[in-house]
C-alpha cells in the first residue's frame, strides 16, 4: 500500500557536546548525532487512538505492526491505507490509518482509550480482565541451535545503523533459522521497534515459523505478547526477562532465551528446544 508523507523528520541530527575525562577533567568539543524522537497521533480515521512516542521512519511498519498486536485488525488484509500528514500545530506527526468497515466497527465498539500511552503495555484499561493475551499458537515448538542464536548476535550489531550513530535507540530482528538476520527496525522505544518490524513481516507476508525474533531490550510481558500474538515460537533478549514474561512464555509455548551476550545466555522457557551442542 503506498504511504503518501510529508517531509519527515531525518532519524538523527547532529548536536553539538563536550566530553571530559573522569580522570584528568580535561574537556574536548564535538559533534555526536542525536536520535530524533517525535509524538505520533495513530488516528483510526477519523477518531484518535494513541499518542506514541517514536522514532521518524517505517511508520506503514509501525501503523500495521501496532494495529495487529493491539488487536484491531486480524490481517495485513484490514487495512485499506495508511497516510502520515503533519500536526497542524507541529506537534508532531499524525499516522491516519483506514480499516476495512466490519474491522472499524469493531474497533468502534471496544471500551478502550490509551491516548497518551506511554509504552507500558496496559495504560488506559478499564480492569485487568482488559490485560492483553495473544491468541494461541497453533503451530509446532521449533528446534533453535546455540550457534544460530551466537550468528544472530553477531549480525544484529553491524545491522543497527542508528544505534551505531545514537547510541540511543532499541532494535527488533527477525532472523533465519541459522541466525541470518532478514530484517530489522530500530525505534526510541522498545515496543515501536518491535510492531514496526511485525508490521514489515505482516506486509511481506512473512511465515511465523520461518525464523525467531531477537530484541535488544528486556523482555517485559509486553513484549513476550506481540512475539506470540505474531505467532512466533522463538525470542532471544539481550536484558533479562519479567517474571509475568516468563509466565506468558510458558502460557504461549514460547521459548524464551535472555541475557544473551557474545558468549552465553540464559533459556528461561523451552530449554527443550533448545540444541546447545553440534547435532551428530
Amino acid at each position: 500500500m503506498p504511504l503518501n508523507e510529508p517531509p519527515l523528520p531525518p532519524s538523527a541530527v547532529p548536536v553539538a557536546i563536550e566530553s571530559f575525562g573522569f580522570s584528568d577533567g580535561a574537556r574536548r568539543a564535538g559533534v555526536r548525532q542525536a536520535a530524533v524522537e517525535t509524538a505520533v497521533n495513530i488516528v483510526y480515521a477519523p477518531m484518535p487512538f494513541a499518542v506514541m512516542m517514536c522514532s521518524p521512519q517505517d511508520l506503514e511498519d509501525f501503523a500495521i505492526g501496532f494495529s495487529f498486536t493491539e488487536g484491531i485488525i486480524d490481517t495485513i488484509d484490514d487495512i485499506r491505507s495508511v497516510h502520515v500528514e503533519e500536526d497542524a500545530g507541529a506537534r508532531g506527526l499524525k499516522l491516519v490509518v483506514s480499516l476495512a468497515s466490519d474491522k472499524m466497527r469493531r474497533h468502534l465498539a471496544r471500551a478502550r482509550n490509551i491516548s497518551g500511552r506511554t509504552g507500558c503495555g496496559v495504560c488506559g484499561i478499564d480492569d485487568l480482565d482488559a490485560m492483553p493475551c495473544a491468541r494461541a499458537i497453533d503451530a509446532p515448538a521449533q528446534t533453535i541451535e546455540a550457534a544460530a542464536v551466537a550468528r544472530a548476535l553477531r549480525d544484529l550489531v553491524a545491522r543497527q545503523e542508528l544505534n551505531s550513530a545514537t547510541g540511543a535507540v532499541h532494535a527488533a530482528a527477525w532472523c533465519a533459522p541459522n541466525g541470518d538476520v532478514t530484517a530489522i527496525r530500530e525505534d526510541v522505544g522498545r515496543h515501536n521497534a518491535l510492531d514496526k518490524l511485525i508490521g514489515h513481516l505482516l506486509r511481506t507476508r512473512v511465515a511465523p515459523d520461518s525464523g525467531f525474533f531477537v530484541i535488544t531490550s528486556r523482555c517485559s510481558f509486553e513484549m513476550l505478547e506481540k512475539v506470540a500474538a505474531f505467532g512466533a515460537r522463538t525470542v532471544v533478549a539481550i536484558s533479562a526477562p519479567t517474571s509475568l514474561a516468563i509466565e506468558r512464555a510458558r502460557l504461549h509455548g514460547v521459548t524464551l532465551i535472555a541475557l544473551a551476550r557474545n558468549d552465553s545466555a540464559i533459556i528461561f522457557n523451552g530449554a527443550e528446544h533448545v540444541r546447545t551442542e553440534s547435532p551428530a
